[in-house]
């Protein structure tokens, strides 16, 4: 089981949620976050002032998976997400992290039972 970690453009989350449904990954929890990478935020007037706007909005989304869907999940997300053919930078970042273990709270099922097919 593993916990995958992508830190994505808000505009492009409808596109890597229609992008995971063709690989049968449904179950999400989605994030509305703020954070700073290599596009080091950007310059906005607010008020006839400018303002340096260093905390750049994005979507993480946490998606937990068996072993036989993290390499389906990571492609789905890396076509739909990424800006053109070759990518931008701010496009984000995925993480895949060990998932020791899981617990569905209806039925007590643990392990990957707990998260579906």
């Amino acid at each position: 089981m593993k916990l995958i970690v992508a830190v994505i453009r808000p505009e492009k989350l409808e596109a890597v949620q229609a992008a995971l449904n063709e690989r049968e990954v449904y179950l999400m929890t989605v994030t509305d976050v703020r954070g700073c990478g290599r596009q080091r935020g950007h310059t906005e007037v607010y008020r006839g002032a400018e303002v340096q706007i260093r905390l750049v909005q994005k979507v993480k989304l946490e998606i937990a998976v068996n072993d036989a869907y993290v390499e389906p999940a990571i492609e789905a997300i890396v076509h739909a997400a990424r800006s053109g053919d070759t990518g931008s930078i701010g496009d984000g970042k995925i993480f895949v992290l060990n998932l020791e273990d899981c617990i569905r709270l209806r039925t007590g099922e643990r392990g990957s039972p707990a998260i579906g097919p």
